[in-house]
């Protein structure tokens, strides 16, 4: 686990796949999208979310 992701930057970012709010799951170094129809997880590495879309 490396830093964790400030609040600020949680409120703002949205998933890039279909722009839904995303949840922190900090045990898992991980953003994952709350749309039930979408559900990517994106790496977060020392702080930096990794949203790309593949």
């Amino acid at each position: 686990m490396g830093k964790e992701l400030s609040k600020e930057l949680l409120e703002v970012l949205a998933c890039p796949a279909c722009k839904g709010d995303l949840d922190y799951q900090k045990a898992k170094d991980q953003l994952v999208c709350k749309n039930k129809a979408c559900k990517r997880a994106y790496k977060v590495e020392d702080g930096i979310p990794i949203m790309l879309v593949e």
